[in-house]
């Protein structure tokens, strides 16, 4: 009899059924197309022997031993509810569903409620980690009620990443906490990459370097401060050459980035808890604008394109290099500072009572923004506990003292000469605002009362609903 069941055999799917098989775990799968049941058992080598293929969901149920856990694997949103609706008409009460894709948060809050009251337990599991993570260890985000994590607590450790022996699995809260996580770090993920891009742009097109010439300072980066998975690929994509030109591979990529939805649903919920995650909503946008490539070609032939080289408007090479990497660090801290800002409004808004110092340590393995960085996060959380934000404390506010200037110098540059630089100008604009004591508010609050009668507080009197002398605008 098998230990857990999987439904949906694509490519994160098999590969984490591939995954529990080779920890020991005897895994029933299940796809909808059951000619892809076929060719999965054909490539699963040696493990076939702990894979129990069923070609139906009630063949899939018969396989497993109660009470049964299953996990969906499949695209978000309706998929989701349609395959859980026909896997619980062959479970039974106290057997599980556990959807491990990119699912919203609301989404599985509702599932909790409905399948609960089936006599199921829902769990919401965000999964990191992209093909290799579901293959080899990815890092594991849940959201269960107790009783539910402890059924499947040591399959999960077990599957997931290790870092320093520890696993990169934890309980984050009930019900949506686990995918809520999830898209957090997809959030925060898209603004690490944007940032990378940007920097990228200054090199191509600031400095007209090759991506050969890049791919060594990549790799050189990640040697120090930047040490992370994606600036670790970055070099690799920019050394790569395309097989069939001899071109560098990087060069034959069309300008046009895709998203899922979970980075989108990253900045919408920082909109609805009052939390500014700028950085993030602007590499989202970026890569709306990149799908627009009718749209930026009319406007190059239109206003033609940007002088962007930038000469030694940085210095020389080696000190643009490293005013970059600087840059690029600062950036880094704004970014994850705002992510970390929403995980903890939320946390309160929602009663969750996240673990951050434990989401900032199974962030150090398996999933795709793992950098040494998280070690710095997770021992500040562990140290201090509640924190306001992440550059208001040691070490983060030594280290924007250092970079931010070179941050301010590569924004400057870039933007003088044209390049686009969105996410690196609004975590600039962030840490300025942060360090602004007296903003242009002022002014918003008296226009809002002179249009709309909206009222203000003083500086000079407790109180607020105060009103200036001016006569009322229009509407």
């Amino acid at each position: 009899m098998a230990d857990i069941g999987l439904v949906g055999l694509g490519v994160m799917g098999s590969n984490l059924a591939l995954n529990m098989a080779e920890k020991g775990y005897t895994v029933a799968v299940h796809n909808r197309t059951t000619s892809k049941i076929d060719t999965f058992m054909q490539n699963a080598g040696p493990l076939a022997e702990r894979l129990v293929p069923c070609k139906t969901v009630g063949e899939l149920a018969a396989a497993i031993t109660p009470p049964r856990p299953v996990v969906i694997m499949v695209k978000a949103g309706s998929p989701v509810d349609e395959e859980g609706a026909k896997i619980a008409a062959d479970l039974a009460r106290g057997d599980m569903l556990i959807d491990a894709g990119n699912a919203n948060f609301h989404d599985t809050q509702r599932r909790v409620k409905e399948f609960t009251a089936q006599g199921f337990d829902f769990i919401g599991m965000g999964v990191s980690g992209g093909e290799e993570g579901a293959r080899h260890g990815p890092s594991i985000m849940v959201g269960a009620s107790e009783p539910a994590w402890k059924r499947v607590e040591k399959i999960i450790l077990d599957i997931s990443a290790k870092f320093d022996g520890e696993p990169c699995a934890a309980l984050m809260g009930p019900d949506g906490a686990g995918h809520f996580v999830k898209t957090i770090h997809n959030g925060i993920e898209y603004a690490d990459m944007q940032m990378i891009a940007e920097v990228y742009g200054i090199m191509r097109d600031g400095l007209g370097m090759s991506p050969e010439e890049m791919a060594d300072v990549f790799a050189k980066w990640n040697e120090g401060r930047l040490k992370s998975y994606l600036i670790e690929i970055t070099g690799k994509v920019l050394e790569a050459k395309d097989p069939d030109t001899g071109k560098p591979m990087v060069e034959i990529i069309l300008d046009t980035a895709g998203q899922k939805g979970t980075g989108r649903w990253s900045a919408i919920e920082a909109q609805d808890l009052g939390v500014p995650a700028t950085v993030i909503e602007a590499a989202v946008a970026a890569r709306g604008l990149s799908a627009q490539r009718e749209f930026r070609l009319a406007g190059e032939k239109l206003f033609g394109a940007a002088d962007t080289a930038i000469g030694d408007a940085l210095g020389d090479r080696a000190t643009t290099l490293d005013a970059l990497e600087q840059a690029l660090l600062a950036g880094k801290i704004a970014a994850y500072a705002q992510g970390f800002a929403v995980l903890s409004k939320a946390s309160e808004e929602q009663n969750w009572n996240l673990p951050l110092a434990t989401v900032a340590k199974i962030w150090r393995a398996g999933c795709i923004i793992r950098s040494v960085f998280l070690d710095d996060i997770s021992r500040s959380y562990s140290a201090s506990g509640s924190i306001e934000n992440l550059m208001m404390i040691e070490p983060f506010t030594g280290w924007l003292k250092a970079t931010e200037a070179n941050l301010r110098k590569v924004v400057s540059a870039g933007l003088l000469k044209g390049i686009p630089m969105p996410a690196l100008a609004n975590a600039l604009a962030y840490f300025d605002y942060a360090r602004t004591g007296r903003t242009t508010a002022n002014l918003l609050q008296g226009q809002r009362d002179f249009f709309g009668a909206h009222g203000f507080e003083r500086t000079d009197k407790d109180g607020e609903g105060f009103h200036g002398p001016w006569a009322m605008g229009p509407g």
